[in-house]
């Protein structure tokens, strides 16, 4: 380690420790992938209203710089790649930002991607049961100035049509074949 910078050392020695914790942790619940939430039209919906298709769940917020929107656009480019296939998938993006992701701020957002993407928003407590039930991480983060932007992992899970999640995959990668992933899916 005397090669790194004295950060990444620091850093490298954190996860060797967190690493080692957890070796002697149970393992969490496996991803149950449920939610209650609205549509940006108000409708309350349920992971089990999406039955019969495979689910495909991203959680972000509307005011991530980059992260969100390459993902989301490589959501809608596998969707497009898929072809007739891709009816049997429901993508949905799941605020992690409540506070300021209200109903018309995601509408206008959802209008620069895929419109088969659905948008769902919901109120703190729902958000983060949703979060939970993926095991999907995010964080508030104050900036200063009365600025906040949202640490979040990003990760594209899979939800299969019977509701069982069966995958997780990261999509915000560039060249990151999200179409062939999904296609191995639905065979």
């Amino acid at each position: 380690m005397r090669n790194l910078s004295r950060p990444l050392a620091a850093a490298f020695a954190l996860l060797l420790a967190v690493s080692a914790a957890r070796a002697d942790d149970t393992p969490p619940p496996p991803v149950n992938g449920h939610f209650t939430l609205q549509t940006l039209d108000g409708k309350t919906v349920s992971d089990t209203d999406y039955r019969g298709k495979y689910l495909v769940v991203y959680f972000g917020y509307t005011f991530c710089p980059d992260v969100c929107p390459t993902t989301l656009s490589q959501i809608g480019a596998a969707l497009t790649e898929l072809g007739p296939k891709a009816d049997k998938f429901q993508p949905v993006f799941i605020t992690l930002d409540p506070a300021r992701d209200k109903e018309p701020v995601m509408r206008d957002y959802m209008k620069a991607f895929d419109p088969r993407i659905i948008g769902l928003i919901g109120d703190p407590e729902d958000i983060e049961d949703a979060a939970k039930s993926f095991h999907a991480y995010y964080r508030p983060r104050a900036l200063g100035n009365g600025q906040y932007t949202v640490d979040h992992s990003s990760y594209i899970y899979v939800i299969d049509p019977k509701g069982k999640f069966v995958e997780l995959l990261t999509g915000d990668l560039p060249g990151h074949p999200l179409a062939s992933d999904l296609k191995k899916l639905v065979k």
